[in-house]
């Protein structure tokens, strides 16, 4: 005669059904279209992509059959228009002196531009704003008209009330620089760990002290990089507005195009080219040394 099983046996049994039926009764039921594959909806979402561009070169009445032929078409006009460049144009005193203005004009930019992204970053960090009712609002608005606004446009407008110069051409790159630096900034700053904000506020710190030494040591390192990429933007943005009245390098590009001295235009874009490479590897150096440096 088997022995009977005891009730602590009978308990966990029933303990062990009822856990199955919970868990059937919690398991997530299986989709309507599960037994398709996903390759289906990556086909049909690549075919519907291509239907899209289709759409729209037929709206914008782009004439795919001039395509073919247009490096020809552009290599012949080059040759015949463009070449050789007048490379002592570039090599006057006075365009020389335009480039170290350029220079000037997006190093003054960025300082600006930074300075006055910093608390805009802050105020525009979710996470440890200190007006998160007010101040957060304005300082994303402000981040954002700054950054929706291009730099040409700003340049335009600022021309028109300020007249021609170097004043405007420096303003529209500070606010771009503020629009384009303060976004990366607040991210970054959106990024930290928690951590040492939470206990810097556990400690009775106000929120300045929170920024100085809860979130400062956690960004230094990318705003570093942010300010250093910053600045490589502004210059070459630099290069572009003197062609709309700010002075600079394109200042004499627009001036040899209203001329329409081809050899000069051809000359300033390689000493553009030149010069926005250099200050690129010059950029990215910097990026690496100071990284080390602060890391």
């Amino acid at each position: 005669m088997p022995a009977k099983r005891s009730f602590d046996a009978e308990a966990l049994e029933v303990a062990a059904d009822l856990g199955t039926l919970s868990s059937r009764a919690h398991a997530p039921r299986p989709r309507l279209f599960a037994r398709i594959p996903d390759s289906v909806y990556q086909l049909a979402g690549l075919v519907a992509l291509l239907v899209l561009v289709a759409w729209s070169i037929d709206r914008l009445n782009i004439d795919l059959e001039r395509l073919p032929g247009l490096l020809g078409r552009m290599g012949a006009t080059l040759a015949a228009r463009y070449f050789p460049p007048n490379l002592p144009h570039v090599l006057q005193p006075d365009y020389l002196h335009s480039v170290l203005e350029t220079l000037e004009m997006s190093y003054l930019a960025t300082v600006l531009g930074i300075v006055l992204a910093i608390p805009l970053a802050w105020l525009a960090a979710a996470n440890v704003s200190p007006a998160r009712h007010v101040g957060y609002a304005i300082a994303r608005f402000i981040i954002m008209a700054c950054r929706s606004v291009h730099e040409m446009i700003w340049t335009i407008l600022l021309v028109a009330v300020l007249g021609f110069g170097m004043l405007p051409g420096v303003l529209a790159l500070t606010l771009y620089c503020i629009g384009f630096s303060g976004k990366l900034m607040a991210e970054a700053v959106e990024a930290i760990g928690p951590g040492p904000v939470e206990a810097m506020r556990a400690a009775g710190a106000n929120a300045l002290q929170v920024f100085v030494f809860a979130v400062l040591p956690q960004v230094r390192v990318a705003w570093t990089g942010i300010t250093i990429y910053s600045w490589d933007v502004m210059f070459r943005a630099a290069t572009i507005v003197g062609f709309f009245g700010a002075g600079g390098m394109g200042w004499y590009l627009r001036e040899s195009v209203q001329r329409v001295a081809s050899q000069d235009v051809a000359a300033i874009i390689l000493s553009i080219i030149v010069v926005v490479l250099a200050a690129e590897l010059f950029s990215a150096w910097l990026r690496t040394r100071i990284a080390r440096a602060v890391a």
